[in-house]
C-alpha cells in the first residue's frame, strides 16, 4: 500500500497453527489496515487445510471443523461488516451454501487447480499437478443456476475497478452503504450478459426469472429507468453497461 496499491486482500490458511491465533491475528491485520492506511481490506478469504495430494487432513492437529469454520466466517462478517469475503471450490456444495448464508460474498465455479487447466481440459494425469483438490466440481453455469434458485444474484460485475472506485473511494461508499446503488444494478446487468451468452437453457430461464423479480428493489427510480433500459440493450445484443 505505501508503493500505491490502494486495495488489498488478506487471508490466513486455518489450519497450520492454532484456529484461536490466527483468526484473532487475522482481524488485527484488518484493524491495523483502517488505522495506517485509512482502509480496510477490500477482501478477506478463509481458506483452511483440506485433503489433497500426499496430504490427509488428520495429519493436521489444527485443522478445524465444519462448525468452527462457520463460526470464524459469521464473526468476521460482523467484525469487518465492508469486506467481501471469499470461499473456493475446495469447500464443498453444502458448506458452501452454509457459509452463504452467513457472510460469504464471493464464490468460485468450475476452477481448475491443475498447471494449464483452463487452457485444455484436465485429463487424468493432468490432476496430479492440481494445487489442491476439488469438492465442488460443479460447471460454472451449474453454479449461477444453484445461486439464482436459492435467490443470490451472481454478479460478474468489475465497475468499481474499472470506474477507480478503489481504496478510499471504495470504502467510502461500502460503509455508507451507497455502493449497492452500483452493486445492484451492475450484478443485475452483468448475470443478463452471461445469460444471454453462456448459460443453458435451463439456467437463462431461471436466472431472468430472478432479474425481473429484482428490479423493482431497486430503490431509485431514475436508476431503475436506465437498468431495465440497458438490460433490454443486452437482450438486442448490446453489451458493457455500468453503473
Amino acid at each position: 500500500m505505501d508503493g500505491g496499491i490502494d486495495d488489498v486482500g488478506i487471508g490466513v490458511l486455518f489450519g497450520l497453527e492454532m484456529y484461536r491465533y490466527d483468526f484473532v491475528g487475522l482481524l488485527m491485520h484488518a484493524e491495523h489496515l483502517e488505522a495506517a492506511k485509512g482502509v480496510g481490506p477490500h477482501t478477506i478469504s478463509v481458506p483452511r487445510i483440506c485433503p489433497a495430494d500426499d496430504i490427509d487432513k488428520s495429519d493436521f492437529s489444527n485443522a478445524i471443523s465444519d462448525k468452527i469454520f462457520e463460526k470464524i466466517v459469521m464473526i468476521i462478517r460482523m467484525a469487518v461488516p465492508y469486506t467481501g469475503m471469499i470461499i473456493s471450490t475446495r469447500e464443498s456444495k453444502r458448506v458452501r451454501e452454509r457459509v452463504l448464508e452467513l457472510g460469504i460474498s464471493q464464490i468460485s465455479g468450475g476452477s481448475k487447480t491443475s498447471v494449464g487447466g483452463y487452457d485444455e481440459p484436465e485429463t487424468e494425469e493432468d490432476t496430479t499437478s492440481a494445487q489442491f483438490d476439488i469438492s465442488d466440481n460443479r460447471t460454472l453455469d451449474e453454479v449461477v443456476k444453484w445461486l439464482c434458485e436459492l435467490n443470490y444474484i451472481p454478479s460478474f460485475c468489475t465497475a468499481c475497478y474499472r470506474e477507480g472506485r478503489t481504496g478510499d473511494r471504495f470504502m467510502s461508499l461500502c460503509k455508507s452503504g451507497q455502493i449497492q446503488n452500483c452493486c445492484h444494478p451492475n450484478a443485475l446487468m452483468t448475470l443478463k450478459e452471461y445469460l444471454m451468452d453462456y448459460a443453458s437453457e435451463d439456467t437463462r430461464k431461471i436466472g431472468l426469472k430472478l432479474i425481473e423479480k429484482e428490479i423493482p428493489n431497486v430503490p431509485r427510480e431514475k436508476t431503475r429507468e436506465i437498468l431495465e433500459y440497458h438490460l433490454k440493450e443486452i437482450e438486442d445484443g448490446q453489451r458493457d453497461f455500468r453503473f
